[in-house]
């Protein structure tokens, strides 16, 4: 079972076969033994349709026979004899010519037999001079009121072969004197040829024929029938109640239904008995099973074939990632080309393709970047340029402008080095409110020097709130968007208010009366800084300053935009409260 586990062709291809010969089986057994009920109750109800036809074939047939019985009485010259104590050689020759004729009018007559109650004579006519087990003589000279129809017909043997005699008495009508007794004795074919008719020749079935209340077996088609066989027959019909109907059994080793009708002929019951295999029964639901197998047999080759063909097509597709895989892993970025197929499998390479062209690119602008930051280090290196010296030098420059008594100059140049310290200060990134607003109010001073009566700006903010801890630079961007785009793109003078509150958290607004956004910037902007782009078309600085305030505080960080052109424009966001003992720095 590893190779099942270890291989995913294995377990494709294992499961479409379970998958397909699971339902191939169960159809198969349910269709049989519906099948195989279906032609059982159509086999069933067909015999016993065609056994009441037979039935009233052999009720016919007995009619004829009891007909040509008593045929003497259309003779009235034999009827004269046979009234006689005495019967002349002549008229025994007359009487044999007769009994010759009855005897040739049927073929499946064995013999003819007529005992006279009068001379005491009896005369047979038969083809082969075999002995037959007839009735009792004696049977003769009982009177006509103590016949009955069980005397009538009798089974007989000739040699092996079971024989259907048929007794009739001769009665001098109107008197109520016996004249004799006609005895026929029907062989076997006839009666075969009415029974058995009912039977198939390719179905291997039984058929018997039983006459009496209490049966005896007057024809079968089992031909090495013994004994016990006979008796089995006999218990069986003895014990049946119904008409017409079936019951399960065993014959000569095979299980079966023997279908059976009965009915009477002038108060003689009679029986026929078929017995049907459960192999002929079932050959028709076996010769659809077989079909349903050869075609179930080429549809799971089929599927062997096709789930092959599909996961070897698959498994190749997968192999080809797995070496591209291989390949970005020793650094070379360039795969194999995909397919171009648009399934699940084609978009997947599709993806894994894009995914190693952008990591190419980042790699590649990563080792840019790197090169540039050299270079740059290289400039600075070469320049020589010491913060310290331009802190030192503006520090000088401004000496000597109060030297000069120009205390005006000395004011903004300290401004100047206060900004130039606290943004080249990359060592700190997190700073008190106190620190952030000192150095806004340092930029907007020098900025109100600049535009002189045109900018003016507010700066509110609660005490107790200047030793709350803050991302490093997150005023000025925004400051810096009001002053260049509210105020130089728009009328070019303006307002800027600076308001910090206090509540359940922290919020802060920056507020201009500046050109403002419209709908669409404002939409630009949310999106951007839901998918962290930076588009040339958006302000940098203020998504620069959302993304390092999301990262830094959170889900509990919340931002918005409000426009309304030159009246107010406020970017307001709240943050949580955190003093400067309350955290390190990241």
């Amino acid at each position: 079972m590893s190779w099942i586990k270890k291989s995913l062709f294995a377990k494709l291809l294992t499961g479409m076969l379970i998958a397909s010969v699971i339902p191939f089986f169960l159809s198969n057994v349910i269709a049989y033994q519906t099948n195989s009920n279906s032609v059982k109750r159509q086999i069933i109800e067909l015999n016993k349709h065609s056994m009441k036809i037979r039935m009233d074939g052999l009720k016919r047939y007995f009619v004829e026979l009891s007909d040509l019985a008593v045929s003497f009485y259309k003779d009235e010259d034999l009827m004269k004899y046979l009234q006689s104590s005495e019967i002349t050689p002549y008229e025994a020759l007359y009487f044999s010519q007769q009994m010759q004729k009855i005897y040739a009018s049927h073929l499946e007559l064995k013999a003819v037999d007529f005992m006279s109650a009068l001379s005491g004579q009896r005369y047979m006519i038969n083809s082969n001079g075999q002995s037959i087990q007839s009735s009792d003589p004696k049977m003769i000279k009982a009177q006509a009121n103590e016949w009955d129809i069980t005397k009538e017909f009798q089974v007989s043997h000739m040699g092996k072969d079971r024989i259907l005699s048929m007794n009739k008495l001769l009665i001098d009508y109107p008197d109520s004197r016996v004249l004799g007794l006609t005895s026929l004795y029907i062989g076997p074919k006839e009666i075969a040829g009415i029974v058995s008719g009912i039977s198939n020749p390719e179905e291997e079935s039984s058929e018997f024929f039983l006459i009496h209340q209490k049966p005896q077996l007057a024809f079968t088609s089992d031909s090495d029938l013994n004994q016990a066989g006979d008796d089995k027959i006999t218990a069986m019909v003895a014990s049946i109640r119904d008409q017409n109907g079936f019951i399960s059994g065993e014959w000569n080793g095979a299980q079966g239904v023997f279908i059976y009708a009965t009915d009477q002929f002038r108060k003689l019951p009679l029986t026929i008995v078929r017995f049907v295999p459960d192999s002929t029964i079932n050959k028709a639901a076996n010769q659809t099973l077989s079909q349903s197998l050869i075609v179930q047999s080429i549809g799971i080759v089929f599927i062997i074939v096709l789930v092959t063909l599909m996961s070897y097509y698959m498994i190749l597709r997968i192999k080809r990632m797995i070496r591209n895989m291989a390949k970005v892993q020793t650094g070379n970025f360039k795969v194999d080309k995909k397919t171009g197929v648009a399934d699940e499998l084609g978009v997947l390479e599709e993806r894994f393709q894009n995914m190693v062209r952008q990591l190419d690119i980042l790699i590649n602008e990563e080792y840019r970047n790197r090169l540039e930051l050299s270079t740059a280090r290289l400039k600075m290196l070469q320049s020589q340029i010491n913060p310290h010296f331009l802190y030192n030098t503006l520090q000088s420059i401004g000496t000597l402008a109060l030297s000069h008594g120009v205390r005006e100059i000395h004011d903004k140049i300290a401004e100047l080095g206060d900004i130039f310290r606290y943004s080249m200060d990359l060592k700190t990134e997190v700073v008190t409110l106190q620190t952030e607003l000192r150095h806004i109010e340092n930029y907007l001073s020098l900025q109100g020097g600049r535009f002189a009566s045109k900018l003016s700006y507010k700066i509110s903010c609660p005490p107790q709130l200047m030793n709350i801890q803050v991302p490093k630079m997150i005023l000025q961007p925004l400051v810096e968007n009001s002053i260049v785009h509210g105020m130089e793109k728009g009328r070019g003078n303006g307002t800027v208010h600076i308001c910090i509150e206090s509540g359940a958290a922290i919020e802060i607004r920056i507020i201009d009366n500046g050109k403002g956004l419209d709908s669409k910037m404002i939409e630009q902007l949310e999106q951007s800084y839901t998918d962290y782009q930076f588009n040339s078309d958006t302000r940098i600085g203020l998504l620069n300053v959302l993304h390092r305030l999301q990262l830094y505080y959170g889900p509990e960080f919340h931002w918005r935009i409000r426009s309304v052109p030159y009246e107010a424009t406020v970017v307001s966001f709240t943050i949580p409260y955190q003093t400067a003992e309350g955290r390190t720095e990241s």
